[in-house]
């Protein structure tokens, strides 16, 4: 009897060792493995430059070296539109790649409906449970995970700011994007509700967001008589953001937004979180997933620190005096 009972422990050794080595291969695979990271953003590789750079410099700092470890697709829909976006989502997913990182919330929504079950790490500006790419901020479930940047109920702030910087403010420009975009809408909705309440009529201008069609929403602007501008928060305005603050110069009209790069482009002001803090967090998502963590286990993270920067340059410009109740309000005043 002893003898069959030494063959069972030495098979249940030899079993429990090539277990063991199998590991240590599929470990070692793993290291040596040379990760395809899809990138989907709705405007331009120019306009996207400076978030790129900052996504990349945050994951080296992780231990990631592009072309060592990891590797990049590039996806641009050059605000072409859902169709386009839902194009680049869908050649993505064929690729294979093994997580992607969407800018916006079209390119969520989209990249949700190409694929189940690969990665996402989203950076958009609306609500992702309204939106539905997650069950909850606490527990997403499914395979979208990332960062909100509570755009809905910051762009009622901004229209409080331009309220008490500007004498006898009644009539506000609202540029939007003339292409559907469920995250706007819910900015909508908050501010057709806030304006009436802050006494400001709220004059929406849908436009592209080529040069040419930014010039003529200007001119709307002006036409309907607006005081001051505002941009609904979608990625594809920050592309065209020196355009927009040499518009809002040219045309004598103050702007807010939601974004300090539009002040380092020399607008007038921002209040908001900076686009270099969200992919920081981009970052941080890419690197936990693609080290084995699932998006269904890692809560979604809302912006938290925000900041109000006014520019007294361009204040100068236009000949607005801000009053000292407002700056002193601010964390950065640029002279």
């Amino acid at each position: 009897m002893r003898q069959p009972l030494r063959k069972t422990a030495l098979g249940s050794i030899l079993f429990a060792g090539a277990l063991l080595a199998l590991a240590v291969t599929v470990e070692a695979q793993q290291a040596g493995k040379i990760f395809r990271i899809g990138f989907l953003d709705p405007s331009t590789i120019s306009g996207s430059a400076a978030i790129l750079e900052t996504f990349r410099q945050e994951l080296r700092k992780l231990g990631w070296v592009e072309g060592k470890n990891f590797t990049i697709e590039y996806r641009f829909a050059e605000n072409k539109g859902p169709e386009r976006i839902a194009e680049l989502a869908a050649e993505l997913v064929r690729l294979k790649v093994d997580l992607i990182v969407t800018s916006g919330n079209p390119l969520a929504l989209e990249a949700k409906k190409a694929t189940s079950t690969i990665p996402i790490v989203m950076v958009i500006s609306g609500d992702p449970v309204g939106l539905g790419l997650v069950a909850s901020l606490g527990r997403p479930g499914g395979n979208v995970t990332g960062v909100s940047t509570l755009a809905v109920e910051l762009n009622t702030k901004k229209l409080e700011i331009l309220k008490d910087a500007i004498p006898k403010l009644d009539r506000v420009g609202l540029l939007q994007g003339s292409s559907y975009n469920p995250g706007v809408e819910q900015q909508l909705k908050e501010l057709r509700v806030a304006a009436p309440a802050l006494q400001v009529k709220l004059e929406e201008i849908k436009t592209e967001f080529d040069p040419q069609s930014l010039e003529t929403a200007f001119k709307t602007a002006k036409q309907k008589q607006v005081k001051a501008i505002m941009t609904t928060s979608t990625r594809n305005f920050l592309a065209g953001r020196k355009q927009i603050v040499e518009l809002a110069g040219k045309y004598r009209l103050p702007g807010i937004y939601g974004r300090k790069e539009y002040v380092d482009e020399g607008g007038l002001m921002s209040y908001g979180s900076g686009y270099d803090e969200e992919y920081r967090k981009a970052a941080y998502y890419v690197d936990k997933i693609l080290k084995g963590a699932k998006p269904a286990d890692l809560p979604v993270q809302q912006a938290t620190k925000f900041q109000f920067v006014i520019n007294l340059k361009a204040a100068k410009q236009i000949g607005l005096i801000i009053p000292n109740r407002v700056l002193e309000r601010a964390n950065q005043i640029i002279k």
